[in-house]
């Protein structure tokens, strides 16, 4: 574009000043915002922060204003300071670094009807001129639009979700199927779940559900608590932008039983439910895989958790782990949904967690859930087409065998990951989440390759 309007230019001598104008603008570092996604309460900003000079800057701090009434939010890849209706980003320790021709960008979660106004970078107008340039109306082109054409997303077309007998059901009672994608260990791979690489789960792969995995231990959630909490916070935001579900995992594995964990499961619930209880898109897993441990004593856990949501997110579904690492007892020695239903957790809109890893669980991990499928409501949160170690060859014709099954049950999936884990089971090549370069398939792995497929074909809702 830069290159036409020169050109133009020359052959037009009115208009020179002004193109002399743009390149000197675009030789000083500049700010541009961006409404992401607007859903009437509040909306999603991003500012892109992009060098212009010839010389790398060191650090950034962008300043607006917001109008009475408007109020920021979650925010992410930038910290912030606030006063009255005066915020100020700056930069995190590893993106305050920008060379010349190079961008970065932060993001934030706008409440009310306002933008940014009076926006300084580093002190200068963040437009590069002397004067701040109008807050752009819409998405600039090139960006593709959160919601799609329509204004339909998963969220808008189903709204708050209940159990019905043993299915998933939308706001008006149909049995419905949700189909998307988990992240890995945010501890690990945040950089993988960014709000451009969801625009492209959202948008490009049609997902329907992204599910937040927050471990507890392996250097998750216990080190750090509020750092942890203030992430899913965040992505329960950026799932909320783009219309897609939000499932909130307690990724416990070691110790087995959650109620080691208890205390800390009825704090972290507590708050997210409280900030979260307006929504209509968040669901809670409450215990990832339980292994090691009897029914009884996983059921005694939900017994404890489920109330400390219910009593501020009434209606919210609840996704309860199973024994021997959510395989319905499959793992270990059987006849867990026999148990479970002879025992249910006391408490409406809950459904019982099944995992499974393709190359390792076979007929007998299938002719499981089928047989549990006719007692009791399933959500399948985790799987892969790997062996249980989420590596290793993939096999999509067990793989497929179990979808078709969900499909006929409406049963609905999720995928373990999304991420560029060095294993089989990520669905990006390694480097790509640095690279930022999400879109298309040409840094898809076979598996991703393979799930971004299924994902896309069109739902019955």
């Amino acid at each position: 574009m830069l290159l036409a309007g020169l050109v133009a230019a020359v052959a037009a001598a009115p208009v020179t000043v002004v193109a002399q104008a743009a390149v000197t603008a675009a030789a000083t570092p500049t700010a541009s915002f961006a409404k992401v996604s607007d859903w009437g309460s509040g909306w999603e900003g991003r500012y892109t922060i992009t060098n212009g000079g010839s010389s790398a800057i060191t650090s950034w701090q962008v300043q607006f204003e917001l109008p009475a009434g408007t109020t920021v939010g979650s925010h992410w890849n930038a910290t912030l300071a606030s006063s009255g209706q005066r915020h100020t980003f700056g930069n995190v320790s590893w993106n305050g670094r920008i060379a010349p021709g190079a961008s970065v960008s932060f993001g934030f979660i706008g409440s009310g009807s306002g933008a940014p106004n009076g926006c300084l970078l580093n002190g200068q107008p963040c437009a590069g001129g002397t004067a701040p340039t109008p807050t752009p109306t819409a998405t600039p082109t090139g960006v593709p639009p959160t919601v799609p054409p329509g204004g339909s997303n998963p969220v808008a077309a189903n709204g708050q979700l209940r159990v019905c007998g043993r299915q998933l059901c939308n706001a008006a009672g149909k049995a419905i199927q949700l189909r998307g994608m988990s992240t890995h260990g945010l501890q690990w791979y945040a950089n993988c779940a960014t709000p451009a690489s969801l625009d492209v789960l959202a948008r490009e792969w049609q997902a329907d559900v992204l599910r937040i995995s927050m471990y507890i231990q392996e250097d998750g959630y216990e080190t750090d608590p509020r750092r942890f909490t203030d992430m899913v916070h965040n992505y329960i935001e950026l799932a909320t932008a783009r219309g897609m579900y939000a499932i909130v995992d307690w990724h416990m594995l070691t110790p087995g039983d959650p109620n080691h964990n208890l205390e800390r499961a009825r704090t972290f619930f507590a708050e997210i439910a409280d900030r979260h209880r307006a929504k209509n898109n968040v669901i809670y897993e409450i215990a990832n895989e339980p292994n090691g441990v009897a029914w009884s004593a996983i059921k005694s856990y939900a017994d404890q958790v489920i109330p400390v949501i219910r009593s501020r997110d009434a209606d919210a579904v609840v996704l309860v782990g199973t024994p021997d690492w959510s395989s319905l007892g499959a793992s270990g020695s059987g006849g867990g949904a026999d148990v479970i239903a002879a025992n249910p957790v006391e408490a409406g809109n809950v459904m019982y967690v099944f995992h499974f890893y393709a190359a390792s669980h076979d007929d007998y991990y299938l002719d499981t859930v089928r047989s549990a499928a006719d007692r009791l409501p399933l959500f399948v949160t985790e799987f892969g087409t790997q062996d249980y170690s989420g590596d290793g060859p993939n096999d999509f014709v067990m793989a497929q065998r179990y979808l078709d099954l969900f499909a006929s049950r409406k049963i609905s999936w999720v995928n373990w990951n999304f991420s560029d884990d060095f294993r089989s089971g990520a669905v990006f090549t390694t480097g790509t989440c640095a690279a930022g370069a999400f879109g298309g398939t040409a840094r898809l792995k076979e598996a991703g390759v393979w799930i971004r497929d299924r994902i896309r074909t069109p739902d019955d809702f």
